[in-house]
């Protein structure tokens, strides 16, 4: 049985709704439960709310060089991506030929395959090339993935943007490097901003394939995975992974408001 709203408009029922609701406690609840648990401390009689163990994770060196190498990690990978990125929806979004379809098809394939798939796949080019597992193997490993996101966010704004946009500038007299700075980047700022606060976002947070490229590197999530063996430092354990919520978090939400609706902003939008 359907309901109306105020708007007089057919409504979920009420036994619908505490599904939705339901499963969205289910997926939130141990969340909820890592953000309580940093800001409390017992004492053995009784529990009180502290920012003492902040102070303890921002001490600890590991933890420390764990954030600075996966921040590092993503900054690169991200970079790579939009450079590797950009120049495949410009190379693809206007042209026809063979094998069109099939490259689009690879660029994509790293991000649908389970990460272990890509992570041995990786892990296999990198021992028959020779190439010793390290900060750079994990660079190159992130990027495979990340330049998706900006591919598919340039490509869909390449798409929209009038290409005599582009014509009349070159008809003025302009050259490719003044056309690309003048009329195509502004067109393409948001997109970019968006697609790279994503991938920062997926590349900070990846584990599965940085496991298998890490080699002695210790990111945050493998940093994260270890602690596991370690209830002890379970209190220190949280306020990390409160950290890397928000890190993550925070990037998906900005490249949200960034790219609402501008499917609805025909031609030149930004």
């Amino acid at each position: 049985m359907l309901f109306k709203n105020k708007q007089n408009q057919p409504s979920a029922p009420i036994w619908l709704k505490t599904l939705a609701y339901g499963g969205l406690v289910f997926l939130h609840f141990p969340i909820v439960v890592i953000v309580i648990n940093a800001f409390l401390a017992s004492d053995g009689s009784h529990t009180h709310f502290t920012l003492h163990w902040f102070h303890v994770a921002f001490a600890r060196e590991d933890v420390m060089s764990a954030i600075a190498l996966s921040l590092k990690v993503a900054a690169f990978a991200t970079s790579l991506a939009i450079i590797m990125g950009t120049m495949t929806a410009a190379a693809l979004y206007r042209r026809n030929f063979f094998g069109k379809e099939a490259i689009t098809t690879m660029l994509i394939l790293p991000i649908a395959l389970p990460g272990i798939i890509t992570g041995i796949a990786l892990l296999s080019a990198m021992n028959i090339l020779d190439i010793t597992p390290g900060f750079l193997t994990i660079v190159v490993s992130h990027a495979t993935f990340c330049v998706v996101m900006i591919y598919n966010n340039v490509v869909a704004r390449f798409r929209r943007m009038p290409h005599n946009l582009i014509e009349a500038s070159m008809d003025l007299g302009a050259d490719g490097f003044t056309t690309f700075r003048f009329i195509i980047l502004p067109q393409l700022a948001t997109a970019l901003l968006a697609g790279a606060l994503l991938a920062f976002a997926l590349s900070f947070d990846e584990l599965i394939v940085t496991i298998f490229t890490a080699g002695h590197e210790i990111t945050l999530p493998i940093w994260l995975l270890n602690q596991l063996s370690r209830p002890r430092d379970a209190a220190i354990t949280n306020v990390v992974a409160m950290m890397v919520m928000l890190v993550t978090a925070i990037p998906i939400i900005a490249a949200y408001y960034l790219t609402r609706g501008t499917e609805s902003i025909a031609g030149s939008s930004r």
